[in-house]
Order: C-alpha cells, then structure tokens, then sequence
C-alpha cells in the first residue's frame, strides 16, 4: 500500500508519524536502542489520532470516505473472501470497469459479491470511470444478482460512488430504468442481501446496490441524495457552502443510524480505514458474517416481509390538519 497523502486536520498526525519514521531510520542506521523514545511517540500518535478522528465535522468525513488511499472494494475481497471468481459482461452492451463482481466464499457461505470499483492512479480511473458505472454496469449487477437468487446464494454488495454516471451516451441507453430495475429487482430478490459503505454512497448511484436486508456503514463513510458541493451549488448557488450542505445532509453513518437508514456501523481504526486496511478487513468480515448467519436462518417470506417493511419505515413526516 503507497504511503497515504494527509489533509488538512491531520498534520500533527502527519508530523509525529514522521518523528516516529525519522527515529526509526536512525536506528537502523545508527544500531542504537530507541524503543522507549519509540513508545513515547506511539502512545501520543494513537491518542491524537482517536481524538482527532473523535471529532471529526460532517466535511471532514466526507474528505475521509474521498481519500484516495482509502481501500476500496476489490481490496476488502482480496482480504475477507476465499476462491474469488469474477465475473463480466451485462450481455448486452459491453463490460462496465466501475462495477465488479463474482462469486466468492465468505466463510463457509457461498456468496455473490458486487461493488463499485475505482481507481488508484489516471489510468485505471478513466477504466473504471471513476468508480462512476453505466447504465451497463447496473445491469451487469443485476444479472449476476439474478444468478445469485437462481443458486439460493446469498448476495452482499460494496457501495462506493460519487454517483452513476451522467454523461449523454449512458442517458441514450437508459441510465435511469437501469438503476430503477436494481430497486424494483433487489426489494423482490428471494435471497438475504447485505450491503456496506464503505466510502462515499452518491445518490441513486449508490442505492442501485443498497436495497438490501442489512446496510452497514464503516464509520467515516457517508451516504446521501448529493453531494455536499452539488446541494451547496443548488441551494446557495455556489460550492463554497459545502460544509454547511454537509452538515444538512445529515450523510455521516452516526446521522444514518438516528435516522434509521444505517443497520450498523463498523468501527475504523484510530486514523481511518486508510490508515489500515487489514484491521478494516476484520472488523468488516466479522460483522459480515454475523449479519448473513442471522439472515440466512430467515423464511423466504419473512425476509422479504423485513425488507418491505425497513424501507417503507424510512423517513420522517408531519401530519397537519
């Protein structure tokens, strides 16, 4: 994993990682004993970072779930699946990058993985577009939830985009039906679904793969009808108002709880999931598995029932007379 670039509330992270780093060099090259030095340190980087990462602004999170070195989906089914075989195509058009998916084992379950993919450098972004999938992508998901709902298979999805994308040519070839066929399709799906957040959740983008029995969030994760920018240049007519966007949203896993939307958040360690992947990866398998095992003990009528019945109580009105 490349070392991660730092925003701006982490800079005094930043700087004693790098008195640790320097310590750390010196020793190396010096053969001298640092480890109290080293302790010292440690036990101040890990306490500023759970403060700092504590009390984290609306803005802030949506800066953690956009940071580039953030793991995405392909690196959580490296790391918490078995026997991964992906799979490609909607048979139909052509094959969409900023979707993957496959079979895998989770355990001794036999599932179904799908999930927005980005990009780590320019190259693979423009293949993946992103992380921003056509109307072709969707229905590549759908065809292997389909699969997945013919074998009895369980599916769990990775929700991780800025939005579907909006360009003319996925407008001409149905962009909209393809995201409102995975909401009928999934609400009707005669399998448990899990799904979890793991990075930025975008609008419709995101909730073609989140009608589901289970939505999980990681901690700094957000999920939202817009983007802060794109609430701000509507309501105030410009982007510099993100922040307060952000904070109307109410788009940050501890708001989607309150309101219902969220089932569970899975903690991020000290410093956020870039900061390490592999710890990430266990917190994620253990609630996966918890969630499926409690699932899959369900009738097929009554997990479908529960899924009616969680997205129907969503939201919050007032009757007047």
């Amino acid at each position: 994993m490349a070392s991660a670039p730092h925003l701006e509330f982490e800079r005094d992270i930043v700087e004693i990682q790098n008195q640790i780093d320097k310590l750390l060099d010196l020793a190396d090259r010096k053969q001298i004993d640092v480890s109290g030095e080293l302790s010292g340190l440690r036990d101040k980087l890990h306490t500023l970072k759970e403060r700092t990462y504590d009390n984290l602004r609306p803005i802030e999170q949506v800066l953690v779930a956009r940071h580039p070195q953030r793991p995405y989906t392909l690196d959580y089914i490296t790391r918490i699946f078995t026997d991964w075989i992906e799979l490609h195509g909607d048979r139909a058009f052509r094959e969409d990058e900023a979707i993957v998916g496959g079979w895998a084992h989770l355990e001794n379950h036999s599932v179904m993985v799908i999930g927005h993919q980005k990009g780590r450098d320019m190259k693979e972004n423009l293949r993946r577009n992103f992380g921003m999938p056509h109307p072709e992508g969707y229905r590549k998901a759908l065809r292997l939830m389909r699969q997945a709902e013919k074998f009895r298979r369980p599916i769990i999805t990775f929700i991780d985009t800025p939005g579907a994308y909006p360009g003319l040519g996925a407008e001409e070839r149905g962009q909209g039906e393809a995201i409102a066929m995975n909401l009928r399709e999934m609400a009707r799906l005669k399998v448990p679904l899990v799904s979890v957040v793991i990075g930025e959740g975008g609008s419709g983008g995101a909730l073609a793969l989140g009608v589901t029995d289970r939505i999980l969030m990681l901690e700094h994760a957000v999920y939202s009808v817009i983007s802060p920018e794109g609430c701000a240049a509507i309501l105030w007519r410009s982007a510099e108002h993100r922040e307060a966007a952000a904070d109307a949203l109410k788009m940050t896993s501890a708001n989607l709880t309150a309101l219902g939307v969220c089932d569970e958040i899975v903690r991020e360690p000290a410093g956020g999931a870039h900061s390490d992947w592999d710890q990430t990866a266990r917190a994620l398998k253990e609630a996966l598995v918890r969630n499926l095992e409690t699932l899959s003990e369900l009738p097929v009528d009554e997990l479908r029932q529960a899924r009616w019945a969680k997205f129907e109580a969503m939201g919050a009105w007032r009757e007047q007379a």
